[in-house]
């Protein structure tokens, strides 16, 4: 007979359990033993934070779901119900929109932590390509729960985006007449909107768990962009991690709380508080603020069907992005001249962001196809050249090198390893 598992824990119920279900044993040695680069910065925890984000959006969007009716003639009084009758209905739906915002803010600056400090590099590939898919499953759940409220914004935001499918030949008839459930936006559209957003956010949650264990293959990357040497490079995870992970964290919701509670409505479209009208066309068909980069580049391609390739292709370069770069350094600590490329790729999405808010007419529209090329030729072109032609700074020989000499600076001297030509 299988002998049980040997469990070392103390307290009789939970030995009893990890026994038979290891489970304890394993959240003890990923969560609590698990070895972490001991040069990490605050910028690490925003994989902690999103994480925190998405329990908190699938909390609230259970209780919403409850008061919410998926049904046109009365899915816009629903909210406004919820928002006035519901005990702390307010409160909810504050959270809950808002919360959409400040989960993209989180990936974004994670994903940008990323970029710079070369995570998606060999061993990473895979974890990073999951970091991707959870990206657009993200952009999938919130583009349909901007929908529900069925607004102007909502409504006008589904026809314009899902429209743009149509521009596919032979098959983008079919696929928009899917996506309506008919021939226009109505009420199929809000009931499988409905059901999918409902669905999505634990689809995400199963991928972040696939996510976090190809992270903890691989292990955690650190700003030297060097792989730890033994044990005098790495400190538990607990409580040394874990505290910098919850300070942070504090302070992220305190910023978060500012915006829920001072001012709930600033990262959103006022027309989204005027009821859905289908004869009525708002002046400026925006999407929320996360999108709006690569709206930008959607509208800058004066072909309906290039534009659609070039938007869904700004994402998928991101997933081809390990082979892009050909350098065989990861951080940009020691990649003077592409650091200076990262922070003009940082600045032109933001550009980008700024041109998709406005009309797509005369200087904005040149700016967002000048903001459009250069982030191509990036990832396309200047990546795979320059990680060639680059010559690095030199490297520590370890991570607790520049540790030991005070605040994690570069040493150039005689423990450093000077790279050739990558």
């Amino acid at each position: 007979m299988a002998q049980a598992h040997a469990s070392n824990f103390k307290n009789p119920v939970v030995k009893w359990i990890d026994s038979r279900l290891p489970i304890f044993t394993m959240m003890h040695h990923e969560y609590n033993e698990y070895p972490m680069p001991k040069n990490v910065n605050y910028l690490w925890a925003f994989g902690a934070i999103a994480g925190i984000m998405l329990v908190i959006m699938i909390a609230t969007g259970l209780v919403l779901a409850m008061q919410y009716a998926a049904n046109t003639t009365i899915a816009f009084d629903s909210v406004e119900r919820i928002m006035r009758d519901v005990n702390y209905g307010w409160l909810l739906r504050y959270v809950h929109a808002n919360g959409a915002s400040f989960f993209f803010i989180a990936v974004y600056i994670h994903m940008f932590r990323g970029l710079y400090y070369g995570s998606y590099k060999a061993p990473r590939e895979l974890l990073w390509i999951i970091g991707v898919v959870i990206f657009l499953l993200m952009m999938a759940t919130a583009f349909m729960g901007y929908v529900l409220p069925w607004g102007q914004m909502s409504f006008w935001g589904a026809t314009v985006i899902t429209n743009l499918f149509s521009a596919f030949p032979l098959i983008g008839d079919p696929i928009v007449t899917w996506l309506w459930g008919g021939f226009s936006v109505d009420n199929p559209t809000l009931n499988r909107f409905f059901a999918l957003h409902f669905l999505l956010p634990f689809v995400i949650f199963a991928v972040v768990i696939l996510h976090t264990a190809a992270l903890h293959v691989s292990g955690s990357n650190n700003p030297l962009g060097i792989d730890a040497k033994g044990p005098q490079d790495t400190v538990p995870f607990n409580p040394y991690v874990t505290i910098k992970d919850l300070f942070a964290t504090v302070v992220f919701m305190i910023v978060f709380a500012v915006f829920v509670f001072f001012m709930p409505n600033y990262l959103g479209h006022p027309d989204n508080y005027i009821p859905a009208n289908p004869l009525v066309t708002p002046a400026h068909i925006v999407p929320e603020w996360y999108f709006l980069p690569f709206y930008a580049i959607l509208r800058a391609i004066p072909d309906k069907l290039g534009g659609v390739l070039a938007m869904f292709g700004a994402i998928a370069v991101l997933v081809i992005l390990p082979w892009l770069d050909t350098s065989k350094v990861r951080s940009c600590k020691f990649r003077p001249i592409y650091r200076q490329f990262f922070w003009v790729l940082a600045l032109d999405a933001l550009v980008l962001g700024y041109a998709g808010s406005q009309p797509a007419e005369g200087t904005w529209l040149l700016i967002a196809q000048i903001g459009t090329a250069y982030y191509f030729f990036h990832f396309l072109i200047l990546l795979p050249i320059l990680g060639k032609l680059e010559r690095p700074l030199p490297m520590p020989a370890s991570i607790s090198e520049p540790v030991l000499k005070g605040g994690g600076r570069i040493a150039a001297g005689a423990h450093a390893k000077p790279m050739e030509k990558a």
